[in-house]
C-alpha cells in the first residue's frame, strides 16, 4: 500500500492545485480533509503520511491556523514550500437563466478568498450577505448543491471542472501579485528533486529578563551575511506579552554558518526550534511541475 497525503479539501481548493504543481516524485494516494488543523492532526496522527498546507498570502499575511498548528502541535518538519499564484473568480450553479448581479443575495468563500476580493465586492455586491467556509472549495460545493438559491462563490477555476458551475466574472481579486506560499509537512522523508532555492525556518524563544535579545538574534545572522526573508511574532499562549519568533532563513542547512549562529543565539539564553529547512519551488505555469 503506496503512502498518503492529506490536503485541504474538498476537491477544487488552491490547496489542490499546489499538490498538483509540487515536483514529488512518488506516486501518493491524496485525501482531502475539512480544515488545516484536520490536515495536520492526520499527520500527526498517522492517518497520513504527509500534508499540503497554505501558511501565507502575499496580501493577507500568514496563516495563522497553520502557523501555529506547527508551533504548538506535535512537530512536523516542513519538507518542502510551493508559491502559488492565486487568480479568484465568481462562481456561479449552472441554471436555466443566470443570476444578475443585484440578484445575488449571499456570497460564500474562505475568509482570505473574501479579503482579497474586497474591492470587487464593495462595487459589484454591496448589498449581498458575506458567508465564509472551511476552504474555497467546499464554498463552490455548496453553491452548486443548490442551483435554486440566488447564491455565488469565490473560489478557483478548477471547480468549474468539478462542479455545475460557471465562471460569472473571472479574475476578481484586488491585486494582481497574488501568491500564496503551501508547505509540505510530514514526519518521515520524501523524494524530492533538487532546487535552486532553498530555506530554512526556525521558531526563537527570547529569553524574559535580556533587554535587546532580539536585536542580538537578528545580528546572529547579519554579521554571518545569512539573509532573512521574514521575520514575525506569534503569541506563546501563556500570557499577554509573551511571544515567540519565526524566522525564515533564506538558505539550507550547513555545516559552519547555521550552526554556529544557532549556538550563538542559544548561548543568549534563547531557544532555537528548527521548523524545517527545506527546497522551495516555484510554480511553472499549467500542465509544468519544476
Amino acid at each position: 500500500m503506496g503512502r498518503t497525503l492529506a490536503f485541504l479539501g474538498p476537491s477544487g481548493t488552491f490547496t489542490e492545485e499546489a499538490v498538483r504543481h509540487l515536483p514529488i516524485q512518488e506516486e501518493l494516494t491524496t485525501q482531502p480533509y475539512v480544515s488545516i488543523l484536520d490536515v495536520l492532526e492526520a499527520v500527526n496522527t498517522n492517518q497520513a503520511d504527509f500534508g499540503v498546507v497554505p501558511i501565507e498570502n502575499s496580501i493577507e499575511g500568514t496563516v495563522n491556523l497553520t502557523m501555529d498548528g506547527l508551533i504548538h502541535g506535535e512537530k512536523l518538519p516542513i519538507l518542502a514550500e510551493l508559491a502559488l499564484p492565486i487568480t479568484q473568480h465568481l462562481l456561479m450553479a449552472v441554471r436555466p437563466k443566470p443570476l444578475l448581479f443585484q440578484q445575488i443575495t449571499k456570497v460564500f468563500s474562505h475568509s482570505h478568498a473574501i479579503a482579497q476580493c474586497r474591492l470587487f465586492l464593495q462595487k459589484y455586491l454591496p448589498h449581498v450577505e458575506i458567508e465564509y467556509t472551511n476552504s474555497t472549495a467546499s464554498a463552490a460545493k455548496l453553491v452548486s448543491e443548490e442551483p435554486d438559491q440566488p447564491w455565488a462563490a469565490i473560489g478557483t477555476r478548477l471547480n468549474t471542472e468539478i462542479y455545475p458551475l460557471f465562471l460569472a466574472q473571472e479574475s476578481i481579486q484586488d491585486y494582481a501579485n497574488n501568491f500564496t506560499r503551501f508547505v509540505l509537512v510530514g514526519k518521515s522523508q520524501l523524494d524530492l528533486p533538487v532546487s535552486d532555492k532553498y530555506k530554512t525556518t526556525i521558531l526563537v524563544t527570547l529569553p524574559e529578563d535580556y533587554s535587546g535579545a532580539l536585536y542580538q538574534v537578528l545580528a546572529a545572522f547579519a554579521w554571518r551575511k545569512l539573509n532573512l526573508s521574514r521575520i514575525e511574532s506569534r503569541p506563546t499562549k501563556k500570557g499577554l506579552g509573551s511571544y515567540y519568533f519565526v524566522l525564515d532563513i533564506v538558505q539550507g542547512m550547513d555545516t559552519v554558518l547555521m550552526p554556529g549562529a544557532f549556538a550563538e543565539i542559544e548561548a543568549l539564553g534563547c531557544q532555537v526550534r528548527l521548523l524545517g529547512s527545506y527546497p522551495v519551488f516555484a510554480y511553472r505555469g499549467i500542465g509544468e511541475k519544476n
